[in-house]
Parts: C-alpha cells; structure tokens; sequence
C-alpha cells in the first residue's frame, strides 16, 4: 500500500512538471480544430494529432540525450555495435536517466517539448493550407500562444481583430 501511495505523488508530480507542454498541445489541436471556420477542408483528428506530438516528443529526446550520440558514433564505420566490453561501465538504464534530472533539465526538457509540438503541428497544418491561409494560422497561433503566456491581454488581441473606430482622437 505505501508503494502504491509513493508511486502515485512520483505520477503527480511528474504530470504537473510536463503540464505547460500538454497545455501547449491542447492550444494547438483546438486552434486546428477551428480552422474548418476558414475553409471546410481543414479538418484534423485526434488519431493524425497524436501521431504528430509522438513525433515531435522523439525529436526531443534525440535532442536531448546525448548518450546515445555518443554510443552512435562508437559504432565505427561498419554500423556494428560496440562489443559489451567496449562500453564504459558507468552507463545507466533509461529509467535511472529520467529520476536523476534536474529541476533546471526538466524546465529545459518542458520547454522543448512545447516549442516541438508547437512547431511540428504547425508544419503538419501547414501542409495542407491554401497558400492564402498560412500567415492567418500562424498569426492566430501566435496570439493564442502569446494570450496563454500573458504576454499580450486578450482585449488588446480583441482591438486588433475588431474594426472599431475610436470616437475620441487622442491630443
């Protein structure tokens, strides 16, 4: 019962530290999932998006664990392995990998995988667009990532949108 119970706050905890990445991901799959407002063939599933984050989720751990570039360039020039003994022998499993990051690599790691979804939904979208939409997608999710952020106030992204003539000239 008390693994059970450790276990769960490890699994908490872990979804909390990943949740600015999810957060990022639910942006960009409703702002897909409105672009059949622009045009009626704009349409993405779940299925498509899925695979997409799966992708851009690899890209960052490639990106990220160096290990593996190193055990790839011990391969030689034949594309062999290096034999058992060859390997150093303070290499740890994957798992070990991921409970000995820091704070500060979890922050980094969160944030590429934002930036890595973020980018390569929007390369998956943008493939399928009339040449005529791109910019309007890419100002629409650059807004909504900025509103999330609170860089810019939702009323000043309104203002911009909305044609509204000031009655009052500023002196």
């Amino acid at each position: 019962m008390e693994i059970a119970k450790v276990t769960e706050v490890m699994i908490f905890d872990a979804s909390e530290a990943y949740r600015p990445a999810a957060s990022r991901g639910a942006l960009v799959f409703f702002l897909m999932n409105e672009l059949y407002k622009i045009h009626s063939f704009y349409k993405f599933s779940l299925d498509s998006f899925v695979i997409v984050v799966n992708r851009a989720i690899d890209i960052v751990a490639e990106m990220m664990n160096p290990k593996k570039e190193v055990a790839e360039a011990e391969e030689g020039e034949d594309g062999e392995p290096p034999a058992e003994g060859d390997a150093p022998a303070d290499e740890e499993p994957a798992e070990d990998e991921e409970e000995a990051m820091t704070p500060r690599t979890l922050a980094k790691r969160v944030e590429a995988l934002a930036e890595s979804i973020t980018y390569e939904s929007f390369e998956y979208t943008r493939r399928g667009m009339l040449e005529k939409h791109k910019l309007l997608v890419a100002t629409m999710l650059c807004l909504r990532i900025l509103i999330k952020k609170k860089a810019i106030d939702s009323d000043e992204v309104m203002t911009l949108i909305k044609k509204e003539v000031a009655m009052d000239a500023p002196h």
